[in-house]
């Protein structure tokens, strides 16, 4: 199978789609089945080609990138038209099988405009799928006809939970949209072997400082607890444009000696900062599944979440979901883990074996056999 796989998001660049297409990448190198080319970008310009294994070539389109985490529409816009005369060049040039596009729009367009001649599948990852992100309300309005289109004439369109397909469905809903999860891997990831809870607590974070992860309330929620005249530090792994008004915000809260925000964080290094903590706290009004909840898991982390898509995959007797959206919320479920050792204990082992359950391996096999059904049945159709 000849497959190119596109996604304007790819490490250093963007978050849980990019780390996701590159854990993809690693189960698919040499297999002697598959062939595949992948379609980026770069945070400059030009553009570049490099191997990534004996089966798979990344070509990267490059942009103005001004933040490596946040894209300004005047870049995407970029990376569009520039991806474009590439893709269309890539297509006349390598007989292809199926183009596989990480999220709908942007790179959903590409394949949308060239489906004459190549199949496509969609994988959708939260911020392409209307109602996701409120700061791009207007730009669903505008662009929904278009999403509809580009969804419609895909040849698979799969989200990454339960709780995004059921939003993808309010938009769609005579359209049969699959599910394949996010992964892990439980070999790079480990748990501290008879974890006990620190003194204070310690919380950790891991995401852009962008206003979907709403982390201003996880620093209210350490300043509820320390009104309870309880400790807890929270550690907060991750850059983005709201580091300074966070940084502000915890110090209007009285607790700026209790958070830490650590900035971004090598991926070598993140195995240990999950073990050096103690819970994993998620505040985020919209996830497709993410993979810092998954890697806390895997790492043996209890983890305590308000509620979002995602969730009802991941939690069950190893953390706790918070219905609320309030800080009080939230400060109440960690005060009553934290009073309870046994519990706190029971919850890592949980956490670790539910983990074992989302390997990459497993992933990757999935989408394997999509593409082997989307190109047997187009073949069929001619």
């Amino acid at each position: 199978m000849r497959v190119l796989l596109l996604n304007y998001e790819f490490p250093p660049i963007g978050g849980g789609a990019g780390k996701a297409s590159l854990c993809l990448l690693k189960e698919y190198a040499g297999r002697n089945d598959l062939e595949i080319d992948v379609l980026t970008s770069k945070p400059e310009p030009g553009g570049s080609v490099e191997n990534f294994s004996e089966n798979i070539t990344i070509h990267k389109v490059g942009v103005h990138k001004k933040n490596l985490h946040f894209w300004r529409k005047s870049e995407v816009l970029e990376w569009l038209f520039k991806a474009e005369r590439y893709y269309r060049r890539m297509i006349e040039d390598k007989d292809y099988d199926l183009a596989h596009a990480f999220f709908g729009f942007p790179t959903g367009w590409l394949c949308y405009i060239h489906r004459k001649k190549l199949a496509y599948i969609i994988s959708l990852r939260g911020s392409d799928v209307p109602g996701y992100n409120v700061r791009l309300g207007l730009d669903y309005k505008i662009l929904g006809p278009t999403f509809k289109r580009i969804w419609n004439e895909a040849s698979a369109v799969i989200a990454n939970s339960n709780g995004l397909r059921s939003l993808a469905m309010k938009f769609t809903p005579k359209l049969e949209i699959g599910i394949i999860h996010n992964g892990i891997y439980t070999d790079h990831f480990s748990p501290v072997a008879e974890k006990k809870m620190s003194k204070p607590l310690k919380l950790l974070t891991v995401c852009r400082l962008i206003r979907r992860k709403r982390i201003d309330l996880l620093i209210d929620t350490v300043a509820r607890a320390k009104e309870s005249n309880i400790e807890m530090e929270l550690n907060i792994a991750g850059d983005g444009k709201l580091g300074n008004a966070l940084a502000l915000h915890a110090k209007k809260a009285n607790v700026d000696d209790n958070v830490n925000l650590m900035g971004r964080i090598d991926a070598e290094e993140m195995p240990q900062v999950y073990r050096d903590n103690d819970v994993f706290v998620m505040s985020s009004a919209h996830e497709g599944m993410s993979n810092a909840m998954l890697e806390a898991m895997a790492s043996g982390l209890p983890v305590i979440t308000t509620r979002c898509e995602g969730v009802e995959e991941l939690i069950a007797d190893n953390g706790i979901v918070v219905d609320g959206d309030s800080a009080t919320d939230i400060a109440e479920a960690i005060i009553d883990l934290a009073g309870d050792q046994d519990r706190f204990e029971k919850m890592c082992i949980a956490a670790r074996r539910r983990a074992e359950q989302f390997e990459w391996s497993d992933v990757a096999g999935r989408y394997i056999d999509c593409y082997r059904t989307v190109i047997n049945e187009g073949g069929e159709d001619e």
